[in-house]
This record gives C-alpha cells, sequence and structure tokens, in this order.
C-alpha cells in the first residue's frame, strides 16, 4: 500500500514518495523545487519565485545571491511562521550537538535565541554572519528540505472511504453539525476534496455514440497524474495553479500530449518516463514513480465517489490556472498555446467525471486488478528501455 511507503515525520530511512534529494525552493521555502536556474543552477519551484529569484541573477553563481534573494522577500504571516519553526528545530538540533561537543561555537545567538521564543519575527538580516552562512550553507545543501512537515495524501485518509454525494454526483448540502467558522477553510490539504457543486449531466448528452472502453486506461493516466502534482507540491496546489497545471500536463499523455494509450502498462510506462525524464529526475526517479502506482491502486480502491472529487479537485485546479493566467500582466511564453492546452484538459477531466459517475464499483475494482498485474512489468519495460506499441486512433470523442 502506498501508505507503508510515506515516510514518517520522524523516520530516517528515505521515502521513495520524500527521497533524501529533494530540495526546497530557494525563493519561497514553502514547496519542493522543480527546476533549476540555467546561469546560476538556483532551485526554484514556480514562475512566480523564478520571477523573483532572476532579478539578481548573474552569470557566476555565489550562495551570496541567495542571501540577497531572500532579504528581498516579503513573506506572508504563514512563510515567517515556518521560517520560525526551521530556525527553532536548528537550535534544537545544535543544542543536542553542544551536548556531545563542548568547544562547538556554531549555535545561534543569544539575541536570535531570544526572540524566537519570545514568538517576535526573525528576518535573515537580525542573523549574525555566522549563522547567516550556516543558513545558506543548510539552504544549499537540501539540509531545510528535511524539516517540511510530511504531507498526507488525503486519499489515504480514512474519511475518504465514507464520502457521500448526491444522486447527480454532486456535494451534498452541509449540515449544521459540519458549518465551519467564518474564515475558515472548507477543507485542509489531507481532507478530501469536495465534489461538483452541480449534479453532473449524464454521458448521453456530451457524445452522440456510446463511450470507449479504453476510458478506464486513460482514467489511470489522469489519477498518476494528478497524484505526481500534489506529491510534488506537498498537497498545496493551490499555491501554484499555473505551475501545478504544467506539470499535470506534463506528466499526463492524455491531457497534455493528445496520448491515446491503448492499455495499463502503455499509460503506465508513458507516466514511469515522464517522472523519469531530467526534468523530473530530481524528484525520486523509478522508485518514486511506482510509489505513485501504489497511489493509483489506493485511490482506485476507494470507488466511484472518490474519483469523482479527485476529478472534481482536478478541474478545479485546472480552472485556477485558467483564471490566473487571465489575471497574469506580465508577458508569458506561449501563453494562447497554454490557454488551449488548459482549456481542453479542462473538458477531457469534466467529460471523465461524468464518465466516471454512471460506472458500477466493479469497474474500480477489474481495473486495480490490471494495474496490480501490469506494475511489475511496467517498471522492467522501463529500466529496458523497451519500447510499448502505441496507437494514433482517436478513443475519445470530444466534447462539442
Amino acid at each position: 500500500m502506498a501508505g507503508s511507503l510515506h515516510a514518517a515525520g520522524g523516520s530516517t530511512e528515505p521515502s521513495p514518495l520524500d527521497p533524501p534529494s529533494r530540495m526546497i525552493c530557494h525563493v519561497c521555502q514553502k514547496q519542493f523545487s522543480q527546476y533549476t536556474c540555467p546561469r546560476c543552477n538556483s532551485r526554484y519551484c514556480s514562475l512566480q519565485c523564478y520571477k523573483s529569484h532572476s532579478v539578481r541573477c548573474t552569470e557566476s553563481f555565489m550562495r551570496e545571491n541567495v542571501v540577497e534573494e531572500l532579504r528581498h522577500v516579503q513573506p506572508d504571516d504563514e512563510t515567517k511562521r515556518k521560517m520560525m519553526d526551521i530556525l527553532k528545530r536548528l537550535h534544537s538540533e545544535e543544542e543536542e550537538e553542544d551536548l556531545m561537543d563542548e568547544d562547538d561555537d556554531e549555535s545561534l545567538s543569544e539575541e536570535s535565541i531570544h526572540k524566537i521564543l519570545s514568538g517576535d519575527n526573525v528576518s535573515l538580516n537580525d542573523l549574525s554572519s555566522e549563522e547567516k552562512k550556516r543558513f545558506q550553507r543548510a539552504l544549499a545543501s537540501g539540509e531545510l528540505s528535511k524539516m517540511i512537515k510530511p504531507w498526507d495524501p488525503w486519499w489515504l485518509n480514512t474519511c475518504a472511504r465514507k464520502i457521500h454525494l448526491g444522486h447527480g454526483g454532486n456535494q451534498l448540502v452541509q449540515t449544521l453539525g459540519e458549518e465551519l467558522e467564518d474564515g475558515e477553510e472548507s477543507s485542509s490539504s489531507n481532507e478530501v476534496p469536495l465534489g461538483p457543486e452541480a449534479p453532473l449531466p449524464p454521458i448521453r448528452k456530451l457524445i452522440s455514440t456510446e463511450p470507449s472502453p479504453l476510458l478506464t486506461v486513460h482514467l489511470v493516466d489522469i489519477l498518476y497524474s494528478y497524484c505526481f502534482t500534489l506529491r510534488l507540491y506537498n498537497g498545496d496546489w493551490r499555491s501554484d495553479p499555473i505551475g501545478s497545471s504544467m506539470v499535470i500536463l506534463s506528466i499526463s499523455s492524455v491531457l497534455g500530449h493528445g496520448g491515446q494509450p491503448e492499455s495499463v502498462l502503455e499509460a503506465l510506462s508513458s507516466c514511469l518516463e515522464q517522472t523519469c525524464s531530467p526534468a523530473y529526475r530530481h524528484v525520486g526517479g523509478l522508485r518514486f514513480g511506482m510509489a505513485l502506482v501504489d497511489d493509483t491502486l489506493s485511490i482506485l480502491s476507494l470507488g466511484t465517489t472518490a474519483l469523482i472529487c479527485l476529478l472534481s479537485d482536478l478541474q478545479r485546479l485546472v480552472q485556477g490556472a485558467e483564471k490566473e493566467l487571465r489575471s497574469e500582466k506580465g508577458r508569458i511564453p506561449r501563453k494562447g498555446e497554454i490557454k488551449s492546452k488548459l482549456k481542453l484538459a479542462q473538458r477531457k477531466v469534466y467529460f471523465m467525471m461524468c464518465w466516471a459517475h454512471e460506472q458500477p464499483m466493479e469497474i474500480w475494482f477489474s481495473l486495480a486488478d490490471l494495474v496490480t498485474a501490469e506494475k511489475g512489468i511496467a517498471s522492467v519495460h522501463h529500466e529496458s528501455k523497451k519500447p510499448v506499441n502505441s496507437s494514433s486512433n482517436v478513443l475519445i470523442e470530444e466534447i462539442q
């Protein structure tokens, strides 16, 4: 099960879902970095962070760039809180080391410790020269990555097996006992996402022919891509809708490349190939990809209601990217092409959601058996680089 692969908060054993090679963004320090600047090798997680970092990007990268960049980042309250947590943990670890080595002179200054313990905000400028150097070393080495609290996927939450939706596949009216206080979020990142607000229409109203029997194969591709993206963003795709959508489109053959896989093996092989590509190799490679297959199996075991909620969340993700793209005033390369891909992806996700709503539970159990059977073969195919047969036949009729 995927849950057994997830690293516990205090575990020192590396996990395929949280490998030691993952590093946090040098700019926002909130997400795991996905990209490396080709000019200075600085790690960043999104377009916004790249813009912030590139202002002071020079041909010769020096660690002082990171310090200069952090000085000009205007953190919000959540960022400040996380920074304080990191400094507290660093100090706690140093205290333990001091017990073993009385000559260690690298602990935080008394002034910095007093500020942290009193709850005051501590910025990089408040640190001493030696403290800054040590913070830089920890940031550049990826040491701070282990201090990001591991995210618990919602599909591994016990409440994911108790989802209730209306007859039309839409979310039910919230009862008084479930009402939230003003300003409180409707759900956290590890809670089951809400289903669609409106009832889903019958599939016969969307297409004039019978749906392709291979839509189950395409669903595997989409589920894997969704899990990949949420794992990469530590459950918080809302922090960067455009970036997370681009990840979805790059991993999913069905949503991003117009692919039409004809078998579960072909779908898994395509996803694993993208996961192990140079763009995402640092995330965890083949072991990470195989753990995501387990995530896919976990979701299939939850049945129709969980699948609808997942696809509804994916639709909101794409819609969020479209909205952010419309409000983006800066020049974005291939903006028109990205908008077209997002629009098409949203239509496909909605179509898949309507189709999934009408399927019996047995189909997901059968699909899970197929994924389990092909999992090992897909791994061997990837390691041996053996090509998987594909076809150009169109299997999904687009919504008119």
